[in-house]
């Protein structure tokens, strides 16, 4: 005949998980975005888009690109409108056409400008562009539930077999 041990037995709680590769340090996170390749580069330069555009595409922001009109949201240059003449990824800055001020010597040179802080009036149109619209586009989702299979659907994929 077995006895049954008085022992107490420890169960596992669920503890939260999080990716143990991603710091929330203040110097790795600074030195990440200061020596990000190019590639990082483009997305961190990302500027959000205008309520027009916003609606008629169902995206919030994309990367900003050369020949893309753009207005200034904050700073001494702000509510001004201008086309995107060069994307500096080196300087995390953009420099818009008509956005200049004079040096001390007399010559003109452009005003670097963070990408968050304008914000895109006119996207210029090309086929990636377009792709990458395309899968950005939020509505997509909202039809069918992100990621979701229909009933109709699972049926279906039960008759493969």
């Amino acid at each position: 005949v077995k006895e049954k041990s008085s022992e107490m037995v420890k169960v596992k709680k669920p503890e939260p998980t999080w990716r143990k590769s991603v710091s929330s340090s203040r110097r790795k996170s600074r030195k990440a975005h200061f020596s990000a390749p190019s590639s990082e580069r483009r997305i961190i330069m990302s500027a959000p888009l205008s309520s027009e555009l916003r609606q008629k595409h169902n995206v919030r922001s994309l990367p900003v690109r050369k020949e893309d009109e753009v207005e200034v949201k904050r700073g001494a240059f702000k509510g001004k409108t201008g086309k995107i003449i060069a994307c500096y990824r080196k300087k995390f800055v953009i420099h818009i056409d008509r956005i200049t001020r004079e040096k001390a010597n007399g010559a003109t040179v452009h005003v670097g400008i963070h990408p968050s802080k304008v914000q895109i009036v006119k996207i210029h149109m090309h086929k990636d562009r377009k792709a990458i619209l395309e899968r950005k586009d939020r509505s997509r989702f909202s039809t069918k539930g992100k990621g979701k299979y229909q009933e109709d659907e699972v049926k279906a994929m039960q008759d493969v077999d």
